[in-house]
């Protein structure tokens, strides 16, 4: 059987995610059976075993599959779980700082991305991108309140130029200078250990716990162009939420 070609527009992983998805809820592998191998679905999918185990991870979180240790990975369904939605009606609510605040840039590099980088911000191997890593502060009383790294095209670095880059976040520069608008947005958050770098930034100890929100920004091209990810330290943040049930099938 001739393997699907995977979406290229999608990061890899989302990819392979939706081309799996689409076999189970074909009955390519029915529910109660057990998904091939790893070693089997990367040289099928031509993906890494890296890109694979991000994708079954979105299966498991949809409700398609279960995975144990040592076991093989079982189809347990072929519908996803019912989901709840976040909706929003500006590219400011998925993320505004309070504008007492500010970003101090300590790095501006061009960078190509490598096998981790690649994995976190969705972008592919080799590509190239513009770093920026700062610290976000408060005005009064003075605070680091965040350290970000954030990855933005090539084609917009010059945007670290303009007077008012320390105030604004960079997705809003990049609408007004270069009219890309956000249509559509992902946002992961989870807990890490600071990491040495990370701490000195922020003037934590190695290990001291940070919420990490990693935000990754489509145009209605569904073109990835800017990723920021920003570590938090423990009790500076708080990220608020309100969910609907979705009406979707």
């Amino acid at each position: 059987m001739d393997c699907p070609k995977l979406i290229e527009r999608l990061p890899l992983y989302k990819s392979l995610a939706n081309t799996l998805e689409q076999r189970i809820y074909n009955g390519d592998w029915p529910v109660g059976s057990a998904l091939p191998t790893e070693a089997d679905l990367c040289q099928n999918f031509q993906a890494s075993r890296h890109t694979l185990r991000h994708a079954l991870q979105i299966l498991e979180i949809n409700g398609l599959i279960f995975r144990r240790q040592g076991a093989p990975t079982q189809i347990i369904s072929r519908q996803k779980l019912r989901r709840f939605t976040q909706s929003f009606n500006s590219a400011v609510d998925i993320l505004s700082y309070p504008r007492d605040t500010y970003r101090e840039n300590l790095v501006e590099e061009y960078i190509e991305l490598d096998q981790a980088q690649s994995a976190m911000i969705g972008g592919s191997v080799g590509s190239s991108w513009y770093h920026i890593g700062g610290i976000r502060k408060r005005r009064e009383p003075e605070e680091i309140i965040a350290w970000s790294d954030i990855y933005i095209l090539p084609q917009f670095a010059s945007l670290t130029t303009d007077p008012e880059h320390p105030q604004l976040m960079v997705f809003e520069q990049i609408e007004k200078k270069y009219g890309a608008r956000i249509a559509r947005a992902e946002l992961d958050v989870y807990t890490l250990g600071a990491t040495p770098v990370i701490a000195e930034h922020l003037k934590l100890k190695t290990g001291d716990p940070c919420l990490v929100i990693i935000r990754r920004y489509f145009d209605d091209q569904d073109r990835l162009f800017e990723v920021t990810v920003t570590y938090h330290p423990e009790g500076k943040y708080t990220y608020s939420m309100e969910f609907r049930a979705s009406t979707e099938v």
